[in-house]
């Protein structure tokens, strides 16, 4: 009797990809750049077309135009350093506040439960609505654009860290309890680093709400920043201004959140961030 043998295994060849190492790399990036330019390409094409009125939604080369004189000119830059400055204060505050509230408020079962009705009515109310009664207090100057900002970051950040703390590994507690760790060691070295994934993506949260609540501010309470910028050009129908003023509030934002995701790859590698 005769016997077949059963033909060799052979694996599948590996298929690679044609793109070079570094494009693999920075493929989201690459992949995030080409989809801004095929927006822009198809929004121009649309403006030649006649298929949208260029008068009143501007076009890509028209708003580069505009960027140019603007910087050119100077004109451009007191809104710049207005929006940075209430922005910078806005969220130095929100940080050194909202960060420790969030741990203490994870940490204590009765500090949470009597604030979160008051905190989730704070977050779902918008905060346009107490605009009077922010003026009525506080006036039309920088006091109160900077309290909208903090309005406007400081919760989503407190939400975060809250979630982070009550969600702590049982062992971590253990742990500490084992060893009789002190209530504020206990913080900054256990909840602290523990939690510090739920804080980066509380801070990115907060920066992009921040923004918005800095524009909303200067809609309503400024003579000056971005937000005033875009409205005055708006009024006057300069939309090739107003339009690039947008274009700088789209590339701000941008930049915060890159500067986020750098420190949250630079700090919570261990916890797989991307």
């Amino acid at each position: 009797m005769t016997t077949t043998s059963a033909p060799p295994l052979t694996t599948a060849p590996r298929t690679r990809s044609a793109l070079p190492g570094w494009a693999r790399r920075r493929s989201s990036l690459l992949l995030g750049i080409a989809g801004v330019v095929i927006v822009l390409v198809c929004w121009q094409i649309a403006a030649n077309i006649g298929l949208v009125d260029a008068s009143f939604s501007s076009d890509p080369l028209r708003i580069a135009t505009a960027e140019a004189k603007l910087f050119g000119s100077g004109e451009i830059f007191p809104a710049l350093g207005a929006t940075a400055y209430e922005l910078l204060w806005g969220l130095v505050i929100t940080f050194a506040a909202g960060i420790p509230i969030g741990l203490v408020l994870g940490r204590s079962r009765i500090l949470h439960d009597m604030t979160e009705p008051i905190i989730n009515v704070l977050y779902s109310v918008p905060y346009v609505m107490f605009l009077p009664v922010i003026i009525f207090w506080f006036g039309i100057n920088n006091t109160s654009r900077v309290l909208i900002i903090i309005w406007a970051g400081i919760l989503p950040l407190v939400i975060n860290i809250t979630a982070g703390v009550r969600n702590l590994d049982r062992d971590y507690l253990r742990v500490a309890t084992v060893f009789c760790t002190p209530r504020l060691k206990f913080f900054y070295t256990v909840a602290l680093p523990a939690t510090l994934p739920y804080i980066l993506a509380g801070i990115r949260l907060a920066v992009g709400r921040a923004l918005v609540g800095a524009i909303v501010a200067e809609l309503f309470l400024a003579s000056q920043g971005l937000g005033y910028f875009v409205q005055t050009k708006t009024s006057n129908f300069d939309m090739d201004s107003a339009m690039a003023g947008i274009v700088l509030l789209a590339a701000f934002a941008l930049l915060l959140n890159w500067v986020v995701r750098l420190i949250e790859r630079r700090f919570t590698h261990w916890a797989g961030a991307r």
